[in-house]
């Protein structure tokens, strides 16, 4: 049986620039002919990890420092003290198949989890006095390093590389180009925010005055510009919790407490773009998770037609409604009888016989783990 938690949220912004392109502006984006503000999925998968209060040892680092993470785990750890430690960690981890370069760093960003640090850690540990390097070595190609290690030490990095039943790795995949038996396709699938409503970019122009400056200097000591919008933005995730079961080795426990965190943080998690500029720290106005037993169902459409303010009125409320329109329309045509609604709504504009209307984050998150568990368990 298919069966998917959706996530939909409607979280207006004050003045801010949360996610910047490459000219310092705020993304954007044309939809349904008109410009849009956007917030793009990997920046806010990235607020989502950093908010997460998943279980202990079990949340992902992304990094290319590797070679250093492991050096301090094997000096504080263990009590490893040698002039070759790096050369040992090398060759364990070109046991695996992962390279580091002559800078100290791998050859792109890994995402691996705790448990696979720690495992790695231990198998250097465990294998100490057999990955030791003659001085007079040689580099050696990624090939020709993986050869060169102890049979042991293969066998055994070869089960390290299983996701460490780190969370986020598990919800959002990873891809390692050199070792494709390791990689993990993403049980989260996460949409760009974009504004319910048309929007123009905005310029700020600032001054700074110089602090020393004398009598005599009436200018700035500085002139600029920012860019930034206001914008109510749109909010679509899904998570398929067989996949992410799946990811997580059969672990039903990591999985229950995992949705309840995600939920938390996908709530709370506010990207950090010029914040210390703008502190738009808006959380969402509307928070609605549906259950859906068919298929996926991305509500973005509600809003090709822009939603437009009315005179003292606010953005918001008419972006809750349209919302519960569309949903209505389409699950009418694609949905399942099964499906059911459980939300947050500040606007007050939500229908109240459209689910289950609750009074606090951590309900709604109860409530998620619990459509779980009950599925898992009929």
């Amino acid at each position: 049986m298919s069966l998917f938690i959706e996530f939909h949220l409607i979280q207006n912004f004050a003045p801010s620039n949360l996610n910047r392109d490459d000219t310092g502006a705020p993304k954007d984006a044309i939809f349904g002919g008109y410009r849009r503000a956007r917030i793009s999925s990997q920046c806010l998968k990235r607020a989502v990890r950093q908010t997460a209060e998943f279980p202990a040892g079990h949340q992902g680092v992304r990094t290319k420092k590797l070679l250093e993470l492991l050096s301090e785990q094997l000096r504080t750890q263990f009590g490893r003290e040698a002039e070759d430690m790096p050369a040992r960690i090398q060759l364990a981890l070109a046991a695996a198949g992962l390279a580091v370069k002559e800078d100290g760093k791998t050859e792109y960003l890994l995402f691996l989890g705790q448990q696979e640090i720690n495992g790695f850690a231990q198998l250097i540990d465990q294998h100490w006095d057999s990955l030791a390097v003659p001085a007079s070595s040689e580099k050696k190609s990624k090939k020709d390093a993986k050869a060169s290690a102890p049979a042991e030490v293969v066998k055994q990095a070869k089960t390290i590389m299983n996701g460490g039943k780190a969370l986020d790795v598990a919800l959002f995949g990873r891809m390692l180009a050199d070792l494709p038996e390791v990689n993990q396709d993403a049980a989260c699938q996460m949409a760009h925010a974009i504004s319910t409503h048309r929007v123009e970019r905005e310029f700020d122009y600032f001054t700074a005055v110089d602090d020393k400056g004398g009598p005599e200097e009436t200018g700035a000591g500085m002139i600029g510009q920012v860019e930034f919008n206001s914008a109510t933005f749109y909010r679509y995730t899904n998570i398929n919790p067989a996949k992410l079961l799946e990811n997580l080795q059969g672990d039903r426990d990591l999985l229950l407490n995992g949705l309840r965190a995600f939920t938390l943080a996908l709530a709370r998690a506010i990207p950090t773009g010029k914040q210390n500029t703008f502190a738009a720290h808006n959380p969402p106005s509307f928070i609605g998770v549906v259950i859906r037993h068919a298929s996926p169902i991305n509500l973005a459409n509600a809003f090709e037609t822009p939603v437009y303010a009315e005179r003292g009125q606010a953005l918001t409320k008419p972006s809750v409604v349209k919302l519960a329109e569309y949903d209505s329309a389409l699950s009418a045509v694609y949905g399942d009888p099964r499906d059911c609604w459980a939300y947050l709504d500040l606007s007050q504009a939500w229908p109240q016989d459209k689910g289950s209307k609750l009074n606090s984050l951590t309900e709604l998150a109860d409530w998620v783990a619990q459509q779980i568990a009950n599925a898992q368990e009929a």
